[in-house]
């Protein structure tokens, strides 16, 4: 069963103090490009985080985001009192010198606003708190994965529909094959008929082997019937491998261009045309197969 790249998983964590969300979020890309962003007294445990949404999620883009809201009266906070003191006594000679506020509401305002005016107390991550976030990514995970297999099971549905348009459109190739060789003896015929001189029938033989031979696609018809039911087999196996089916259609596109070279024949040239088309179609959503 195929996956996508494309998924979204939240969980909320309520806590004694804290309300902590976790956003997961995914969109295609070839490798696994992951982007964290939380606030720095969990950094520690960053890596560990990391190596368990990694683990999880295999390859694409990906955003883990962990917000924090404070619920309880406690804060690691406070004014630094003895900052706040200086900023204001320089405030007022600024104002002495006849810059800046009358008021001292004013200047403490101001004071609050400048650098370093609150201190904050680097606190220490709480074992039961971070197992709680631990739990919480592995649930997002869980979500995420669900919705990836979701939408993998559309994606699967429309190859299917993708590739059986293919095998239709090569089964009506192979019926107008025979049709479009008699056409080619026909126009040699005709050209060497139009030169109005003896001909050597055994040459003639050998060039019109040699033609029918450029312009056979027996192989080709082969290995395109075969790439297909190998695409079909892989979308049904247990795991989803996106770049085995990318490998797969680059096949696929490899010996449809052949034929389309080599047929020099309309009707089968449209049918190439339409071949071409589904196969496009294909490689637009294989960019988002896990």
């Amino acid at each position: 069963m195929i996956q996508s790249m494309t998924g979204f998983g939240k969980q909320v964590i309520e806590l004694s103090q804290k309300k902590i969300s976790i956003e997961i979020k995914s969109l295609n890309s070839k490798n696994l490009d992951l982007n964290a962003r939380m606030p720095s007294q969990y950094r520690e445990k960053e890596l560990q985080l990391r190596n368990l949404i990694s683990k999880n999620m295999g390859r694409g883009k990906v955003d883990f985001s962990l917000y924090v809201e404070i619920t309880g009266e406690e804060t690691t906070a406070s004014v630094n009192a003895s900052v706040v003191k200086k900023y204001i006594n320089q405030l007022r000679d600024l104002k002495l010198a006849g810059i800046g506020s009358n008021q001292d509401a004013d200047l403490l305002e101001m004071a609050m606003r400048l650098p370093d005016a609150l201190k904050t107390q680097r606190e220490e991550i709480d074992e039961d708190e971070f197992i709680a976030i631990e739990n919480g990514v592995k649930q997002a995970l869980v979500e995420i994965n669900q919705y990836r297999s979701d939408e993998g099971k559309a994606l699967e549905k429309d190859f299917k529909l993708r590739i059986e348009n293919l095998q239709n459109l090569l089964a009506q190739v192979i019926e107008i094959d025979p049709e479009r060789i008699e056409g080619v003896k026909e126009r040699l015929q005709k050209a060497v008929g139009e030169l109005k001189e003896n001909v050597d029938e055994n040459r003639f033989e050998q060039e019109l082997i040699y033609y029918l031979e450029k312009y056979d696609i027996t192989e080709e018809k082969i290995r395109l019937k075969n790439h297909l039911s190998y695409f079909e087999e892989s979308l049904n196996s247990e795991d989803s491998n996106g770049k085995k089916l990318g490998f797969i259609g680059q096949e696929i596109g490899r010996e449809i261009n052949t034929i389309g070279s080599k047929s020099n024949y309309a009707p089968m040239q449209k049918l190439v045309v339409q071949m071409k088309d589904e196969l496009e179609k294909i490689k637009e959503q294989l960019l988002n197969v896990l």
